[in-house]
């Protein structure tokens, strides 16, 4: 797997995205809460401060816990949450060690559909639908890996010539495009909440105003989730 990639917007991080399979599962895997290139970079800085060019599946997945947390909490940190994120990276190694040898690309080497690639990824840890459909779209989009029905397992995020996500960044302007999106689905979701706010104002009763306590964590939830990945 060796491709051109613009994720991290820096050339040494993201020529490691384009060779390393790994690195590529690591950095969708830390994209949330934090910018796009701070996530992407993360691989990169990991394989660093591990004195390798590549990282290795059984060698994280053996580091010991709370010195694996200090290096990642090194400034600068690779993720606004160090600690948690070393823990999710190190489950995720120990499961492709359990799963697939320790090598990421088997999990999707050999499979025939999208639906069963989308499956093996949300079976991953820390890999929700959302972010399983997003790297799915990354690796049809940009890997090559392009099983009957990608597209479809991706969703959305699957369509051609859209800018929802990292899926979709191959440059500068791809990635003010995404970022433009992301900032309008934030609105929406504001917008969304407001809503059941002005209902409950407005005196619609104790059980709308239930209903609209649901319903904007749902929004808050779905909008952080949108804007992160």
């Amino acid at each position: 797997m060796t491709t051109t990639i613009h994720l991290a917007q820096q050339p040494e991080a993201d020529e490691l995205l384009g060779r390393s399979p790994l690195a590529a599962l690591i950095g969708m895997l830390l994209d949330q809460q934090v910018p796009m290139e701070w996530a992407f970079s993360g691989p990169y800085t990991i394989a660093r401060r591990l004195g390798s060019d590549d990282l290795d599946a059984p060698a994280i997945a053996a580091y010991a816990p709370e010195a694996f947390a200090a290096l990642l909490s090194e400034k600068p940190a690779v993720h606004r949450y160090p600690a948690a994120m070393a823990k999710r990276v190190q489950q995720v190694c120990q499961y492709l060690v359990e799963h697939y040898d320790g090598d990421a690309s088997a999990i999707w080497s050999g499979v025939t559909t999208g639906k069963e690639l989308l499956a093996r990824l949300q079976a991953l840890p820390g890999f929700g639908k959302q972010k399983a459909q997003i790297f799915l779209a990354l690796l049809g989009k940009q890997y090559g890996v392009r099983p009957k029905g990608w597209r479809e397992a991706a969703g959305a995020y699957g369509e051609a010539g859209s800018y929802r996500s990292a899926a979709d960044i191959t440059g500068p302007d791809s990635l003010a495009r995404v970022r433009a999106y992301k900032q309008e689905a934030k609105r929406a979701a504001k917008t969304a909440e407001a809503a059941p706010a002005t209902g409950r104002t407005s005196g619609t009763g104790g059980t709308g105003g239930a209903g609209g306590t649901s319903g904007t964590g749902k929004a808050a939830e779905g909008g952080g989730r949108s804007g992160t990945s």
